[in-house]
């Protein structure tokens, strides 16, 4: 072997040893960054007639299983979608209250009925006629704080799809500018593993938004599909999707009721945007938490009605009255009414009205106790206790059904629970146990899904993270090479000069 090629081979040897040095700085600096995958370098043995000619360095890949990766990704959205369901769940949670414990609508329906029941030993005691006010007071706050809270958490679902929406046309204008520099260095010898891995970062910043699935292709473009088969454009403009930002009032519905779709170039594209945060707060803003709203606006309506069934107007609208039901759809005169709700005002004005009644009822031949009647009058409070607390209106005559089905403004929703035969507090106790049961499933499923998130993390990490004894002991059998090929040139260059001093 001549000296020129002994040198030919340590010189190719010292340039892949130090790419290999730059990629084991490359993988030790982002051994903490989230989601890098390792970079492996890559040589291939050089020969001329047989004879070996050295290394040449090849561009380094990425260590990586691209199924295992996949499930994360598609994990990282379920994990995502229960979270985001969770943390607006659990601030309905907070007013909805415990039941039994005081401060839920079936505690609070209880006092009314005991304030009831004890004005029925004394009814002209005017101390007990305020107390049955302040008790119905209590509640219709009660069903207004709740009312509230839904209306708040479905407006965040819709702001919060706004915010989802920038994030995802950004996300996929970077993974657009990352695909189109790898595309460019396909063809060249130069390496993509840094881009590769930047791109990766952004899928993983686009995976809790949405349920997406990557096909890697040939020229080194990544196609990105939702599960539906949407395809999500990655070029063509900063801001593919489009969901205009818009109030949620309680009357407010998608599609055709005033909230706008997301749409992708000019088509709504709503019903395809699956899983992650995105599929979540759709599904919050358009059915869970108005589906919540149509039933405490079932129940307070029901109450209000009850009462008046028996001759006394103690719940009613901001205009006074008692929306009556029967519209198409089943709500259509009280949708939103648990935001308005509130005591009767005549009655505040005049408790004693418990007592007496407001208005004749001929169903059931009830007459008001007259200016100047009875202080003793029993009969309205009699018939409000066995009959607006119970499940008949009158003797042998059931109350009428609430509903459970064609709920809302558009009359697409149905009750989380078979509200037939209840009573007041039977209606109550459902509607907060329902939806504290919704609440508690949805953290129990986000418990095991991120037990499994975890479990994929890990898998992961072993396979494509970095490690760090791994790197530090390529390091040693480098430096070893590394003063190999540098011996190996000392000595052609020592040849060398006592070539040139022979011949001088």
């Amino acid at each position: 072997m001549s000296l020129d090629s002994a040198l030919s081979i340590a010189a190719g040897g010292l340039a892949n040893i130090n790419a290999r040095f730059a990629l084991i700085s490359q993988n030790v600096a982002n051994a903490a960054t989230p989601g890098y995958a390792v970079e492996v370098g890559s040589q291939v043995a050089v020969t001329a007639n047989g004879v070996g000619m050295g290394v040449r360095t090849g561009p380094a890949t990425l260590q990586i299983d691209q199924a295992l990766q996949a499930s994360v990704t598609q994990q990282t959205a379920t994990v995502s979608g229960l979270q985001t369901t969770q943390a607006s769940l659990q601030a309905i949670d907070s007013v909805l209250g415990t039941p039994g414990a005081g401060n839920d609508l079936g505690s609070l329906l209880g006092s009314l009925k005991d304030g009831f029941s004890a004005l029925l030993t004394d009814p002209s005691n005017q101390t007990q006629q305020r107390a049955v006010v302040s008790a119905a007071t209590t509640l219709a706050r009660g069903i207004n704080a709740l009312s509230a809270t839904y209306s708040a958490q479905r407006q965040a679902a819709q702001d919060g799809l706004g915010s989802a929406i920038n994030t995802l046309n950004s996300t996929l204008a970077t993974i657009g500018r990352l695909s189109n520099q790898i595309i460019a260095l396909k063809p060249t010898s130069q390496g993509t593993a840094d881009l590769e891995n930047q791109r990766n970062a952004a899928v993983q910043t686009l995976a809790p938004l949405l349920d997406v699935k990557t096909v890697a292709q040939p020229s080194g473009d990544l196609s990105i599909f939702t599960a539906s088969g949407l395809t999500l454009p990655t070029r063509g403009g900063p801001a593919p999707f489009s969901q205009p930002g818009s109030s949620t009032p309680v009357a407010s519905y998608y599609p055709g009721g005033g909230i706008p779709g997301i749409t992708l170039a000019g088509a709504d594209v709503t019903s395809q945007m699956t899983g992650g945060q995105i599929g979540a707060e759709i599904a919050l803003r358009d059915t869970t938490l108005p589906a919540g709203q149509a039933e405490l606006d079932e129940f307070a309506q029901g109450l209000s009605s009850r009462f008046a069934g028996q001759g006394l107007t103690l719940f009613t609208d901001a205009s006074g009255n008692v929306p009556s039901g029967g519209g198409t759809p089943a709500q259509a005169g009280y949708v939103g009414y648990g935001a308005t709700i509130h005591v009767n005002a005549a009655v505040v004005a005049t408790p004693s009205l418990v007592r007496d009644g407001t208005a004749s009822v001929a169903s059931t031949g009830f007459i008001p106790n007259p200016s100047g009647g009875p202080a003793g009058f029993t009969t309205l409070i009699t018939d409000v206790v066995n009959f607006t607390f119970g499940t008949q209106s009158q003797n042998g005559i059931a109350q009428p059904a609430m509903n459970a089905n064609g709920l809302g403004p558009s009359g697409n929703l149905t009750s989380s629970f078979n509200p037939a035969g209840n009573s007041l507090s039977g209606f109550a106790t459902n509607l907060v146990s329902s939806r504290s049961q919704l609440s508690a499933s949805t953290t129990n499923n986000l418990a095991a899904e991120q037990a499994l998130q975890t479990s994929l993390n890990a898998r992961v990490t072993s396979v494509s993270g970095v490690n760090m004894d791994t790197e530090m002991s390529q390091m040693l059998t480098l430096q070893n090479a590394y003063s190999a090929n540098a011996r190996v040139i000392s000595a052609a260059q020592s040849m060398f000069s006592q070539l040139l001093q022979s011949v001088q």
